[in-house]
């Protein structure tokens, strides 16, 4: 095996996982998720040589994870496959009810994919408007409104749902 082989081989072992998580977050499923991850860490492994700041590896393969998640919105792949509506159990963080996450994340799967995409990148990955502007390729603007009527779009699913209860 090559240093390069064995670089992405460690890179991979210890991003994928969490990598995982903002996909996951993305599409609402988990086996998406997984399959996201693949094509985005398989486009990595294709221009590793190329890459010159592994410093900056997470930052590159979170975009590379973002525009395939778009891109397949785009293609429409996302209507050739069924999706359920049973979440497959995962932990959750301590201090929060289940229920509410689980609720939370309801609501995040109806939310359109490119103000969901800012929402994931700006609040749960915690980048800065001008960071998630460079990764889904926009203006710094389009970040601020698409995560406002992101904002908006998921505090009305979430108080028509809180009304179904």
């Amino acid at each position: 095996m090559s240093d390069r082989d064995a670089a992405f081989q460690e890179y991979f072992a210890a991003r994928s996982d969490a990598m995982r998580g903002t996909a996951y977050l993305l599409c609402g499923d988990w086996h998406r998720a997984e399959d996201l991850v693949q094509t985005a860490f398989t486009k990595l492994y294709l221009a590793w040589r190329r890459v010159e700041r592994h410093e900056a590896l997470d930052a590159y393969t979170r975009q590379v994870l973002v525009r395939t998640f778009l891109s397949e919105r785009r293609r429409g792949w996302f209507r050739f496959e069924s999706v359920s509506d049973d979440l497959t159990d995962s932990a959750a963080p301590p201090g929060l009810y289940p229920e509410e996450r689980m609720v939370l994340l309801e609501a995040l799967a109806k939310v359109p994919p490119k103000q969901r995409a800012c929402l994931v990148l700006r609040y749960w990955e915690d980048m800065s408007v001008q960071q998630t502007a460079v990764v889904l390729k926009c203006s710094e603007g389009t970040v601020k409104s698409q995560a406002a009527r992101g904002l908006q779009t998921l505090r009305g699913l979430l108080s028509q749902q809180e009304r179904v209860r």
